[in-house]
């Protein structure tokens, strides 16, 4: 009997259901079913995944992924925001606050870096129990080539009292979530704000960002999942206190259930992705090759280091691929596999291992809120007899 993988391409299962997550407001409580949920997808739900964007999975034929096809995720409304008026306001706790225009900041020496960025909810919509949120697949994913400034000097330039611990990003996007409403707003350490490829992202691919992507200025963290590089920034705010804003501290937590303190989510997994092969049924995405040489390409990426190798398994038995050189130093490689197709049912799937020694899991152990699912994805294939 041919061999199977167990993995996310099915539901995953838990052994028991954690507690459920409280409905945030009344008026989300007499809508929503308890989260996670086992039930249908919700319109709630819908509406998300209408207002957010997926990458197609044949996007990673593309080494930088045009605008279009780049994931997108808003948590509130996309601000409309005059680049004249724009301005960043650096305070807190500095020796010399700054107030910056875009100018000054087109001004300042440029820095182009090929990033590969990731929404830490990918894969979400693939638990088993789901949490309800943004209900991601596998496409929250995209690479790009960001211009803008290094952040550091300008930090320098403020002046960080020796007391500061972090730095606060905030950005002009306001809105309520978990009952209370906010300002999106995240952290980062003096260290890992000042480290070598933070950007004060001004472009895209060689273009203004777009509104969509955090025009006229977002902050860009190499190696971090999406929800670290704050779009529409609005001002950084040096504190001598850790920030414990919702989405530092309770958003975005790996949690096992509703009373587990958690660990704050931060890097991106090791993540590879195939390709998938053929044409598809245009319902089911299911494929359809004909029998022969094909190759099967993807790409892989981490934000804990450089990917050292990938595998692609045919029918349950693992053969290495081979690797390309990244585009960048933060971004994804490509890989190939030239596999002979044999008439009959297949089951293909891809994994990789970054410099830190990480494998991805057959399957990521479940969490309350879908976070960090980097289990192994694989695709069914139908192979008919001939070319």
């Amino acid at each position: 009997m041919r061999a199977k993988i167990t993995s996310q391409h099915r539901p995953q299962h838990h052994s028991a259901a954690p507690a459920p997550t409280p409905a945030p407001a009344a008026t989300a409580a007499a809508t929503l079913p308890e989260s996670p949920t086992t039930g249908p997808i919700t319109r709630e739900e819908l509406h998300l995944a209408g207002r957010n964007h997926e990458a197609p999975l044949e996007a990673l034929r593309w080494p930088i992924t045009p605008p279009g096809m780049h994931y997108i995720l808003t948590h509130f409304d996309v601000p409309d925001l005059d680049p004249v008026e724009w301005r960043l306001r650096i305070g807190g706790s500095v020796a010399h606050p700054l107030e910056l225009t875009l100018s000054d900041l087109l001004r300042r020496p440029r820095e182009t870096m090929t990033v590969t960025l990731e929404c830490a909810g990918n894969g979400r919509s693939r638990l088993d129990p789901r949490p309800i949120s943004q209900p991601w697949d596998l496409g929250g994913f995209g690479t790009a080539e960001w211009t803008g400034t290094p952040l550091a000097p300008i930090l320098a330039e403020a002046e960080l009292g020796e007391d500061v611990v972090e730095l606060v990003f905030t950005g002009n996007d306001r809105g309520i979530q978990g009952g209370i409403e906010q300002d999106y707003a995240r952290s980062l350490t003096v260290e890992e704000a000042t480290a070598y490829g933070v950007l004060l992202a001004y472009e895209m691919n060689g273009r203004p960002l777009p509104p969509q992507h955090g025009f006229p200025v977002r902050l860009l963290v190499p190696g971090w999942y999406g929800m670290t590089s704050v779009k529409w920034l609005r001002s950084i705010e040096a504190v001598t206190e850790p920030f414990t804003g919702y989405q530092q501290a309770v958003a975005y937590v790996y949690q096992k259930d509703a009373d587990d303190a958690g660990t704050p989510v931060r890097r991106i997994r090791v993540r590879s992705l195939m390709v998938p092969p053929g044409i598809p049924d245009f319902l089911t995405r299911q494929r359809t090759l004909g029998a022969g040489p094909t190759m099967l390409r993807g790409r892989a990426w981490s934000g804990e280091g450089a990917i050292t190798g990938v595998e692609v398994g045919i029918d349950g038995v693992w053969l290495a691929a081979h690797l390309d050189p990244p585009v960048g130093p933060n971004a994804w490689q490509e890989w190939q596999f030239p596999w002979v197709a044999t008439p009959g049912h297949h089951e293909l799937a891809c994994r990789a291992t970054d410099a830190a020694g990480n494998v991805q899991p057959v399957e990521a152990e479940w969490n309350l809120r879908g976070l960090g699912n980097n289990s192994v994805q694989t695709v069914e294939v139908e192979v008919r007899p001939g070319a």
